[in-house]
């Protein structure tokens, strides 16, 4: 099997444009093309005027080591890899302690699938509720204003990635091909199958809410046990006579004990009081950059016609997406963060007398609105002081965005008119905020530092250069967006363990390590293989 990338063709192409342009490409016989399955297709937008499908396919064709050989200089044309997932080990007859995953997001996920395909029985512990009932707690926020701090965005089943637009894409180093094992267990616990083949897929809250719940229980029947509602507060952590620090169990806010020689640390980048009780324990953690910004908010039609002017609206090309960054004279870059196409704002703190926003879409991405974080990115020097000095800093905007916002869990507003012009917003326009439970028009320079306000000022009308109609007075900002990525780092040494506790694996995005559903997961499957190799030698 051979695998051909970078096959372009137009967007209206005929069904079987595909295997003719393989045959043209490679200048063989058609009978000699046995098999052509498409792997990965996406699009190629630059020119509105002729976008093109972009396909990567996998072939069979007559005698494939001469081919090979013929074109051994065409970097378009390799042997398709093998992306079977193998497990890494397997449990001993006798098994010693079972390990315990903290945390039921996306990374201690696929932590604890593949630690229960190995058959090492993990214990997952999820200081939040089931999925079903965490969104209706986090409905209640929505649509009530009554916040429920363990039950939340943030905190519970699925964790923060359920409510998020669902992407499965990531820029991260894969060469074992560990993305491919999450999005095929997705596929197996009912998401659709085009995520295997979409080049940018994503999933969206509803379905995967139905598909944490197909994982939880295959993760069960393989030996796992959930316990939700169960935070941990604290670690037992041993120094033995050699001065190595070695974990042996966690203590639960019911004062329970759990005992375990192997813990994954998978809490998410909102965990805060965890990280608070792991600084004081003595391990190690850093500070690390981060960004902060706002939610912007346009019609989606405005952003389709900038990114496929006549074939905006394409059944292929759904809605449109953008990236874009801008380098301030400050020093300071902007850049959009966690696009959603067709989709919502959605008030994401996980405590009381804060404001945090995110960005969420369903599946069908078909909300009027397309939003984005506009963020800016920041550094330690912005927030001086030991590893917990960027949850400070966090938490002063998010408690100064909800005073903005009427102290209720609305947040606060801006036109970019008004924003531009440095004026306060006493209503908004045509673009109809979807943040619930509610938007108050200010000034969102009140909520932020100086230097994110005046960066943010200058790159909208450099995006406005690249989307015509970026900068409309009427588009709405809403604030804050401080949870882009986890503040600090919990460091690991090569064996993924914490830099000075034996035993304890700091995964996903709350240690530093990932961002986002895709290099989560990954994330979580390195970790529980390096678990897996400790526990079976």
């Amino acid at each position: 099997m051979l695998r051909l990338t970078e096959l372009k063709l137009p967007l209206d192409h005929a069904p079987d444009a595909v295997p003719q342009a393989v045959v043209a490409y490679l200048g063989i016989a058609a009978d000699d093309l046995k098999s052509c399955t498409v792997y990965k297709r996406g699009w190629d937008a630059r020119k509105r005027s002729a976008i093109l499908l972009v396909y990567a396919v996998d072939i069979e064709v007559a005698d494939e080591p001469a081919l090979l050989e013929r074109r051994k200089d065409d970097q378009r044309l390799r042997p398709t890899p093998d992306m079977t997932y193998r497990p890494v080990a397997h449990a001993l007859p006798q098994q010693p302690r079972r390990p315990v995953v903290i945390g039921a997001g996306p990374c201690g996920l696929f932590a604890a699938l593949v630690l229960a395909e190995m058959g090492f029985r993990p214990i997952i512990l999820e200081r939040g509720k089931v999925v079903r009932e965490r969104t209706k707690d986090t409905w209640g926020l929505w649509r009530r204003g009554v916040l429920d701090p363990e039950s939340n965005v943030q905190f519970g089943e699925g964790g923060a990635g359920t409510f998020s637009d669902g992407k499965l894409w990531s820029g991260i180093k894969d060469p074992h091909h560990l993305g491919r094992k999450v999005l095929t267990e997705f596929v197996a616990a009912g998401a659709p199958e085009d995520i295997l083949v979409n080049a940018k897929p994503h999933i969206g809250t509803f379905r995967l809410v139905t598909m944490v719940e197909s994982m939880r229980r295959k993760i069960e029947r393989l030996g796992g046990d959930y316990r939700f509602g169960s935070r941990v507060t604290d670690i037992d952590v041993e120094s033995a006579g050699d001065g190595v620090r070695r974990v042996r169990g966690v203590r639960l806010a019911d004062g329970s004990t759990i005992a375990t020689d192997h813990l994954v640390l998978a809490v998410g980048h909102s965990a805060r009081d965890t990280f608070a009780m792991l600084h004081q324990r003595g391990v190690y953690l850093e500070p690390k950059p981060f960004s902060i910004g706002v939610r912007i908010e346009h019609p989606q039609s405005i952003i389709d016609a900038c990114r496929f002017g006549t074939f905006a609206g394409n059944e292929i090309l759904g809605a449109a997406d953008y990236k874009i960054v801008h380098h301030g004279k400050n020093g300071r870059s902007v850049y959009s963060f966690c696009m959603c196409p067709g989709g919502t704002v959605v008030a994401a703190t996980s405590e009381p007398g804060r404001v945090v926003t995110n960005g969420m879409s369903q599946y069908s991405r078909r909300e009027r609105n397309a939003n984005a974080g506009i963020v800016v990115g920041i550094t330690p020097d912005d927030y001086p002081g030991d590893a917990m000095a960027g949850i400070a800093f966090q938490r002063h905007w998010e408690e100064r965005a909800f005073v903005a916002g009427g102290s209720n869990y609305h947040a606060p507003g801006q036109r970019v008119g008004d924003f531009l012009a440095g004026r306060a917003s006493t209503s908004l326009g045509s673009v109809v905020p979807s943040y619930k439970p509610g938007v108050t028009p200010t000034d969102l320079s009140l909520c932020l530092p100086d230097y994110v306000t005046s960066a943010i000022r200058e790159a909208l009308p450099a995006f406005e250069r690249q989307l015509r109609g970026f900068s409309m007075a009427d588009a709405v900002m809403t604030g804050v967006e401080t949870r882009t990525s986890s503040p600090l780092r919990i460091k690991r040494d090569e064996s993924l363990q914490s830099q000075n506790t034996r035993g304890l694996y700091p995964a996903g995005e709350g240690a530093g390590y990932a961002g986002g559903i895709l290099s989560a997961g990954v994330d979580g499957i390195r970790v529980a293989e390096a678990v897996g190799r400790a526990m079976a030698e």
